[in-house]
Order: structure tokens, then sequence, then C-alpha cells
């Protein structure tokens, strides 16, 4: 991922939910709509949601510690998850409970004009914002689809706020429904209605970030792409002859673990071998430059040991490297 590209992204969710909250408080002030305060908490959440990416972006820039040896990089992944468990949820059940306050005890809106002049200025606002988060993606999406891009994406920044964006044009539609349905009905049930639609969208949404969060935190492998890059660049056809196995790990989104098992001729001395390693690492970094740690163990390639599959301590669960190539 463009660091910069992501951090354009959340500086303009930022400043337009900062606004968007300051109106958004004001229209409640006047009004009374349950919508709208749940709405305010809700851009709230999202202003509190792009200052914990960039503090979470700025703790993953620090270095390596005898501590934390691979460094900070999975500190982008911890940030992404909090907002997705603690800010969206915490929006999602607050809107709830404001929209069953609202059904049950309705109270009529006052001052209509507020309400509807600030949604419309949001939408406006959200807008700018969406398409700045859409923007920034396509530069990394490629062909894939936005599903792909969200669940795929190694960087968690831009996923986030494309469906907080996405969450929150959708919820300033609900909360308009919610206060014209109102006004048109002179029913205020309406109104909290609205706010419990709110509620679920945001429940959803940090399910759905938790979810794919989650996975990053857990460690995913090098997309598909990348590791036929690696495994091409690692393979010379001289004293490289092919890769027993190999496995990948994000240190980070932008920093990529490689620990491979090279088959290498027999006959090679040890000065060949520790040289065709050091170039063969030199490719794969060539090819692929996020593959910034490589461990390669050189190894005699065995088609009958080969055959019989990884050592059964390599096994999900199991303690070991696997060892087919021996």
């Amino acid at each position: 991922m463009s660091a910069s590209g992501g951090t354009r992204a959340i500086v303009a969710a930022l400043a337009a939910n900062l606004a968007i909250a300051t109106a958004k408080f004001v229209a409640f002030l006047f009004s009374g709509s349950s919508s709208m305060l749940a709405e305010s908490v809700h851009s709230v959440a999202d202003s509190g949601n792009q200052a914990l990416l960039l503090v979470g972006g700025k703790k993953a820039q620090r270095q390596a510690t005898p501590q934390h040896p691979f460094g900070y990089g999975r500190e982008r992944y911890i940030y992404a998850f909090l907002v997705s468990i603690v800010l969206f949820s915490v929006g999602g059940m607050f809107a709830l409970y404001e929209g069953y306050e609202k059904i049950k005890h309705p109270h009529e809106l006052e001052h209509w004009y507020w309400p509807v002049g600030v949604l419309v200025f949001a939408i406006i606002a959200e807008g700018f914002s969406f398409r700045t988060a859409i923007k920034e993606s396509n530069t990394l999406r490629g062909r894939r689809s936005w599903k792909e891009f969200v669940r795929h994406a190694k960087a968690p920044e831009l996923p986030v706020v494309l469906l907080e964006d996405l969450g929150a044009l959708v919820g300033l539609i609900l909360a308009l429904g919610g206060v014209g349905l109102a006004l048109l009905t002179g029913d205020s049930v309406w109104d909290g209605i609205g706010t419990l639609c709110i509620g679920v969208l945001l429940i959803v949404i940090a399910l759905v970030l938790a979810a794919e969060t989650k996975s990053l935190l857990l460690g995913e492998s090098a997309g598909a792409e990348e590791t036929a890059k690696i495994e091409a660049a690692l393979v010379d056809g001289d004293t490289v002859t092919r890769i027993i196995h190999m496995r990948t790990l994000h240190l980070g989104p932008e920093e990529l673990l490689v620990a491979a098992k090279i088959a290498v001729r027999h006959d090679e001395t040890a000065a060949e071998i520790a040289a065709a390693i050091d170039a063969a690492e030199s490719r794969a970094r060539e090819a692929v430059p996020i593959a910034r740690v490589i461990y390669l163990e050189p190894d005699i390639y065995s088609e009958a040991e080969a055959a019989k599959g990884p050592d059964p301590e390599a096994t999900p669960g199991g303690p070991g490297p696997e060892t087919a190539g021996h």
C-alpha cells in the first residue's frame, strides 16, 4: 500500500468527520432528533477511528529492537482492530440504545430544518471523503473487485476508511429517511427507527472489519502474485535448482518475511552455496521489494523423500518445520 495514499485518505476522512460531527451536534441541540444524536456519535467515533489509524501508522515506523527484532509493522493491524471493535461497536450500540429510547418515549421534532440541512451538508462532505478513499484505493486495487480488495488488502487503512465512509453515507441516508418520515407522518417514532437502522449498520461494519483485521493480526502470507515472483526469483537453474518448500508471512503491510528450503546441487562447495544464497536473496528483493527478511536453507532434493509429504511435526499445530526435501 502507498503509505502516502493511505494517509491522504485518512486525513480527508478526519477533516470531513470533525466538521460533520460539529454540525450534527448543533442540529441535535436545536431539533432533539435521536437520529442526529446517533449520527453525531457516529461521526465522533469515525474521527477517533482516523486518529487511531494515524497513531498506528506512526508507531509502526519505529525501528526494530532486541525485544521486537522484526519491528513494529503490526502496530497498524492492532490499531485497525481497535477501530473495528471499540469505536464502531460503541457507535453501533449507542445508536441501538438511542433508537430504542426514542421509540419508547417519542417526542416531536423541533426546528426540522436544522437536521435536514445538516444531513444534506454531511452527505456532500462524506461524499468528498469517500471519493478520496476510492481514488487512493484504485491505484492499488487493479482488476480486483471491491470485495476482493477489502478482503485481501494487507494494509488496513484504506479498507477501514472505505467501509467507514460507505457506512457513513448509508447512515446519513437512513437518518434523512427517518427524519423525513417523522416530518411527513407527524410520528417521531420513525426517527427512532432510523436510529436503530444506523446502529445495525455500524455493528455489521464492525463485524466485517473485525474479521478482516483479525486475519491480518494472526499473520497472512504473501499474495499469489508476490509468491510466484519470489519463487521464480529464488531459482536460478544453476546452483539453486528448485524450491522444496517456502513460507511467507507479513510482518506488516510493507514488510514480508520469506523462509524457504531450497535445493542445491550435491557437488557444490560451501562457498558456492553461500554465494548462490546471497544472489537468490538479492533477486527476490528486487522482484518483491517488501521481501525484506529472507531466510534460505540449502538442502539436497530427494524425490522419494519429497513424495512422502511434509514431516508430521510440520502439520498444522505441529512444532517443527517441514522436512519433505531431506
